[in-house]
């Protein structure tokens, strides 16, 4: 089912959408040659006990986990580019990492994603990052009341293809409310005047991911970590984005 929020429930939101960017930030600055995954992990974990706030992931168990998710915050490295869960890895010179985080503050969730290139940066890792950070901002500002949720979809797909990369469909944005995942399903790539009227009061995460040179996934046996299925390079943004009558706000907007 699809819920919109009131301007009074938006702005309830906002806690967390503040939260939320400031552990996303906390972890880009942390994220350095020789700092473990799990630690990581662990200074999310202190943050959301210190604000208070709740994990959505450490119990969270879809259909296609092999097991509760058991960390609060989601790493994905090199050829990994969704849902990578944290293990004792020591980040190397040049890795591409993808963090991807939500949490519920006094009931309210947000959730975001940033990548990010550790140490020395391979140029094709920034074009990379810099596509996807380009077809999030375009599909936010596809995010109008009175658009259909397939303008958001195509503004992002044609960000990909004019930078002549593949996109999978498998996975992508969706609602966010009381719960990390909800309706509508936000696709990466659509035709615009298409699907659901957007409304005021519609909250969502619009998120882009984009694979070097495939759009075709595989699954590690942890059931969780999405990769490339040639091994090329990922990289993955994300905003929690409530569309209002002056048009859509990001709710976890980075300083």
């Amino acid at each position: 089912m699809i819920e919109l929020r009131t301007p009074t429930q938006i702005e309830q939101m906002r806690p967390a959408g503040r939260f939320v960017a400031s552990v996303i930030t906390a972890l880009s600055e942390k994220a350095a040659v020789g700092v473990n995954l799990l630690e990581l992990d662990e200074l999310a974990h202190r943050m959301i006990k210190d604000a208070g706030a709740e994990s959505c992931y450490i119990d969270y168990h879809p259909s296609f986990g092999a097991s509760p998710f058991g960390k609060v915050l989601c790493t994905s490295v090199n050829d990994a580019v969704l849902h990578g869960l944290p293990f004792d890895y020591t980040l190397q010179d040049g890795d591409l990492l993808s963090v991807d985080f939500a949490a519920s503050v006094d009931g309210w969730v947000s959730d975001s994603a940033l990548s990010v290139v550790v140490g020395t940066p391979r140029e094709a890792d920034l074009r990379l990052i810099g596509v996807t950070e380009k077809a999030l901002a375009a599909g936010i500002a596809a995010a109008k009341p009175g658009g259909r949720l397939g303008d958001i979809s195509a503004a992002i797909g044609a960000v990909a293809h004019e930078a002549d990369l593949k996109v999978n469909l498998q996975f992508g944005g969706h609602g966010v409310g009381r719960t990390m995942h909800g309706e509508p399903h936000v696709a990466n790539d659509g035709r615009a005047g298409r699907g659901l009227k957007l409304r005021p009061g519609l909250v969502i995460a619009i998120e882009p991911w984009f694979l070097h040179t495939t759009d075709e996934i595989v699954f590690d046996p942890d059931g969780w970590t999405i990769r490339s299925a040639d091994g090329s390079r990922g990289a993955h943004a994300e905003h929690t984005v409530a569309i209002t009558i002056d048009g859509p706000l990001v709710l976890t907007a980075r300083d």
